[in-house]
């Protein structure tokens, strides 16, 4: 254990402290009605070193719905399995609208403008499924997430794929639309039915943190070394997620937290500090842009106190 681990854990424990009494808490994700059960008072936060020393706080072991988060995992596997030939289909920009427009796909010819928005997603998804059956590709993808968190018993939460199935008609018209600009390969409802589920895997603070680690190192697993993805790939989707991670939220997270991250309106943020940490934190709560409003303050506050940011203490 080094010598900073004491430190580290005093201040994820006293971070947990003070946003537990935090009155301000933003407002639970009711779109997706499942969603809308989560505790608003819930908080948990997990901060794994590049040691491997856990320092966890509040509810940490609590899964929940961790939604986008998931699409940092399929376009890690996306490029795995195609490569650059994935950036045929989506974009790389920051798109400064709300995750779940249309207009953008109407001016860009049918191509999200990053894999992080609701329609990038739906496409780097699509390129998993290529070649497979649904429950094939979902297999794969919650296979990876197994692996990468060293947890089998992670799951999909099927009442909340459900649910998002039965409610998610936005989603349901982004990839018709973009079917008609002939970017999806398969039918959309295969398609959306992947997507639908991926979103709808359910982990906790601890659990999202472990699986974060292979960004922190360079694209290996920490535990044995081996490689997840070439270390040039994790730089670049680090990028993406700091430019993108949070919808038109993103610019503001950089500003204030200056980590690479990826939100979900499931309440959930991971967040990495390369070379340095990976970073879970989840609270319900949500801000105008679908982005943990609790979760946020206490990674610039952890930020902060530990001088992690990547543009300097």
């Amino acid at each position: 254990m080094s010598d900073a681990f004491p430190h580290l854990e005093s201040v994820v424990k006293e971070i947990a402290d003070e946003m537990r009494q935090r009155p301000d808490r933003g407002e639970v994700a009711t779109y997706i009605p499942e969603l809308a059960r989560a505790d608003a008072k819930a908080f948990g936060l997990v901060v794994i070193d590049a040691d491997g020393n856990v320092a966890a706080g509040g509810d940490s072991e609590v899964p929940f719905s961790i939604q986008s988060i998931s699409k940092v995992f399929t376009l890690t596997l996306a490029l795995g399995k195609i490569g650059d030939r994935l950036w045929r289909h989506v974009g790389r920009e920051p798109s400064g609208s709300p995750f779940n427009s249309i207009v953008q796909l109407e001016n860009e010819r049918g191509i999200p403008r990053n894999p992080f928005i609701n329609a990038g997603a739906i496409a780097v998804t699509d390129q998993i499924l290529s070649g497979h059956q649904p429950r094939e590709a979902l297999g794969e993808i919650l296979r990876f997430m197994q692996f990468v968190a060293d947890d089998p018993s992670i799951t999909i939460d099927e009442a909340v794929a459900a649910s998002e199935q039965r409610t998610g008609f936005r989603n349901i018209a982004l990839a018709n639309y973009m079917k008609a600009f002939c970017v999806l390969d398969n039918p959309a409802d295969y398609t959306l039915g992947v997507y639908f589920h991926h979103c709808a895997i359910a982990m906790s603070c601890r659990q999202l943190a472990m699986a974060g680690r292979f960004l922190v190192h360079q694209g290996r697993v920490a535990k044995n070394g081996s490689s997840v993805v070439q270390a040039e790939r994790a730089r670049r989707i680090n990028a993406i997620m700091l430019m993108c991670g949070h919808y038109d939220g993103s610019g503001e997270f950089a500003y204030r937290v200056g980590l690479p991250g990826k939100s979900g309106v499931g309440g959930g943020i991971l967040a990495i500090a390369p070379g340095k940490a990976s970073i879970a934190v989840w609270s319900p709560g949500l801000d105008h842009s679908g982005n943990s409003h609790l979760g946020r303050i206490a990674l610039e506050t952890l930020t902060k106190r530990l001088g992690w940011s990547i543009f300097g203490a």
